[in-house]
């Protein structure tokens, strides 16, 4: 055992003298002989490589990486309908500023919501309480307002407070914030990803 440590100690005290030589030689032209790092061993001489990093992952990273791998399908899933919410907000927004008929506000917003209900409904009812939660995530980055904020200002105080309840009884918040430094930062990486592989702009 102590001849085999004292070998491999010597093969690599010998590499670093021989790398440092090559490293006080001078510049090589193009046609002179390619030189690599190499170690003896047992009287064999070795080519020497720094190979690329290999992962392992125990029982507990592998929770870990189930928990990405869950958390990175729930965005793909919805973040597209965030986009789209997003942007009918957005619309409605323009539409409504500066005007004072409420009839014309009402019959607007509800014309919008139908719009997203009849477009939206089936998938939606078909998300996990799970990917709900990321959706009403990536709700606010994309608008800039929490879910409970925008029920409020659109259906009024009662409708936010209802839906907030409901809320709750599935463990969700829909006064969730967003921030993409610290507690959702996997979820800002994961939007980047699909941002540039689907050419989304805006």
């Amino acid at each position: 055992m102590k001849t085999i440590t004292y070998k491999i100690f010597f093969s690599i005290l010998l590499l670093c003298v021989y790398t440092k030589g090559i490293s006080q030689q001078s510049k090589w032209g193009q046609h002179d002989t390619l030189i690599t790092g190499a170690v003896v061993y047992d009287g064999d001489t070795i080519e020497a490589k720094i190979l690329a990093g290999v992962y392992v992952y125990s029982y507990g990273n592998m929770s870990a990486k189930a928990k990405w791998t869950r958390l990175r399908n729930a965005v793909y899933v919805t973040y597209p309908y965030a986009k789209r919410a997003a942007f009918i907000l957005n619309d409605v927004n323009v539409h409504i500023a500066g005007k004072t008929d409420q009839a014309f506000i009402t019959n607007y917003i509800n014309s919008r919501e139908k719009e997203l209900k009849k477009e939206f409904a089936d998938p939606i009812m078909n998300l996990s309480v799970y990917q709900g939660k990321i959706l009403m995530k990536l709700i606010n980055r994309e608008t800039g307002n929490n879910c409970y904020n925008i029920l409020k200002e659109f259906k009024g105080g009662f409708s936010a407070r209802f839906w907030q309840t409901v809320a709750f009884l599935f463990g969700s918040n829909l006064k969730q914030p967003y921030d993409p430094k610290n507690e959702d930062a996997d979820i800002e990486s994961i939007v980047k990803e699909v941002r540039r592989m689907y050419g989304y702009s805006g």
